[in-house]
């Protein structure tokens, strides 16, 4: 069916101003944009009256990685205008996955991915994964990318050690097997196990095999907070090691007290720059963040996996140490207690019913509520749920928000986890972005947002024909209310969809629409699982 848009506001994802055209769109591509009055025929005319149209959006940082095998259709993403996903975040995501580390990485997924009972896990890697996505299918297109802890623990396990000179060239034949299996580039976070084991000379093992496939290396650094300097300075020096693409993952610096740092992070990406490195980054935009709850314990406390994370949290001896690291500041781990603060860190999620009463519940409320210090409570609750709780911490600062939001490095991202209640981030990012910010705000254009929200991530992905509402590319499309888009997600009822979103459209086909669309419509299918699962170089 050919579908042509009359009167549209076309921001076509180049941050170039907008004008009015028809756009006409023939199977999954767009077959022709057009401002005078002679337009091709077309099926179905839809007149949006001067509504803006847009490239579908693009989630750079996303952890939909299993509840999309379960829930193919996530209307939080697609209701906010979000046409792609990019999974594998974190170094710590579903593929590969060893047969023999099955249980064990189940329990260490939990706090970010969730859990199930229902899929197979026997997928083994990135091929079989990717597979199992697109048997299941879902509305939104989806990349992965090869996260480091994975293959690592293919290599050496879950140890606390540094590899060796034979593990390390087993660690890059890995790499590059997942790169061929269609992913989009590699992942790592240097605060979760096993990624934090690794040394320089690891990531500069891996990191050359993604420089030699021109992927990017996409990283949460060692430290978003006290040692944040140390830490950009060691993900700089790679890069000049290996000519990686280096992507830096929700971007920001934690802790309110480390404003002073603001120079030294801005100096390091102007120099970054002047090298000729390629650095990009993204952001949600907000000054909380979202991850699992035991992110808050020292990094020796998770060696060897969940199931010593847990035999250690019942050790009177290493819990006293773990309450003392935690509590000892300044630290040489981000250390989530002393920037966030116990009445700074919510629950979102957790597996048993026993303890559903504290979702919403700050770490200090949790604590009066049982008659226990808050981190005594928070390291009894990783323990009752076997490491599956997730929270919320608000980290920053609203001046370090708006600021990074104006480099030219940055794109958008929602980092949102899909379970239990969550973020408001995984419902509003987007729309938050273009209502609160460019309109509202006026911190930059409406065509200069849009662009960071597609385009510019499309290229810092390799994303083929995306991210730009051009001829011959493919149809991923929102049409949206300037005027009215906001985003209605908070903390205290995050589940609520944004405002102003009006029509998206997933490669050719319509996948969500409101009013007035929806009664225009009303008489045509729509396919709810319209995606495809996008492998580089396939």
């Amino acid at each position: 069916m050919r579908i042509r848009f009359d009167n549209a506001v076309l921001y076509d994802g180049t941050g170039d101003k907008p004008g009015i055209v028809s756009v006409v769109i023939a199977g999954d591509s767009i077959e022709a944009i057009c401002s005078g009055p002679d337009k091709p025929a077309a099926d179905l005319i839809i007149d949006l009256e001067g509504k803006a149209l847009c490239p579908g959006f693009i989630d750079t940082h996303s952890h939909s990685d299993l509840v999309i095998l379960e829930t193919p259709i996530l209307d939080a993403k697609i209701r906010q205008g979000i046409t792609t996903e990019i999974l594998g975040q974190d170094g710590i995501a579903m593929a590969p996955l060893p047969a023999e580390h099955i249980a064990q990485w189940r329990k260490n997924l939990a706090g970010l991915a969730g859990t199930s009972d229902s899929i197979s896990w026997d997928y083994r890697d990135t091929k079989g994964y990717l597979d199992l996505l697109e048997k299941s299918g879902s509305a939104q297109n989806l990349c992965y990318l090869v996260p480091h802890g994975n293959l690592r623990m293919e290599v050496l396990g879950l140890d606390q050690r540094p590899a060796t000179d034979e593990e390390l060239d087993a660690m890059r034949r890995v790499t590059q097997r997942e790169l061929n299996n269609g992913a989009h580039g590699i992942s790592t976070g240097l605060i979760y196990p096993p990624c934090t084991y690794a040394d320089f000379r690891e990531l500069v093992a891996i990191c050359q095999v993604a420089a030699d496939n021109s992927v990017p290396l996409v990283i949460h650094q060692r430290s978003e907070a006290d040692a944040i300097i140390e830490s950009m300075s060691e993900v700089l020096e790679i890069a000049r090691v290996t000519g990686v693409h280096i992507h830096f993952s929700h971007f920001k610096i934690c802790g309110t007290y480390n404003d002073a740092k603001l120079p030294g992070v801005i100096d390091l990406l102007d120099r970054a720059s002047e090298e000729g490195l390629r650095v990009t980054f993204d952001q949600y935009p907000y000054t909380a963040g979202s991850t699992m709850l035991s992110a808050i314990l020292p990094p020796w406390a998770h060696a060897g996996g969940t199931a010593q994370l847990l035999n250690r949290l019942a050790d009177r001896e290493c819990r006293k140490r773990m309450l003392d690291d935690i509590r000892t500041t300044p630290s040489s781990w981000d250390n989530f207690v002393a920037f966030a603060g116990v009445d700074g860190i919510s629950i979102t999620n957790v597996q048993t019913a026993q303890n559903t009463q504290f979702i919403g519940k700050s770490l200090l409320e949790i604590g009066e509520e049982r008659g226990t210090d808050p981190v005594e409570a928070a390291l009894d609750l990783i323990l009752e749920e076997e490491n599956g709780v997730s929270m919320v911490d608000f980290y920053g600062l609203e001046k370090h928000v708006r600021r990074f939001m104006l480099r030219p490095e940055m794109n958008l991202c929602t980092d949102g986890l899909m379970h239990g209640t969550p973020h408001p981030r995984t419902y509003g990012a987007f729309p938050r972005f273009l209502g609160k910010y460019a309109r509202d705000e006026q911190l930059m254009p409406l065509e200069k947002a849009i662009r960071k929200m597609t385009l510019q991530a499309a290229e810092s992905f390799n994303i083929a024909k995306r991210g730009k509402v051009a001829e011959g590319w493919f149809a991923d499309l929102v049409v949206f209310d300037p005027a009215a888009i906001s985003d209605l997600a908070t903390y205290t009822n995050p589940c609520q969809h944004p405002a102003g979103i009006e029509l998206v459209m997933i490669n050719g086909t319509i996948a969500y629409t409101a009013e007035p669309y929806k009664t225009l419509l009303s008489g045509h299918n729509q396919d709810m699982q319209c995606g495809k699962v996008l492998r580089l170089n396939s």
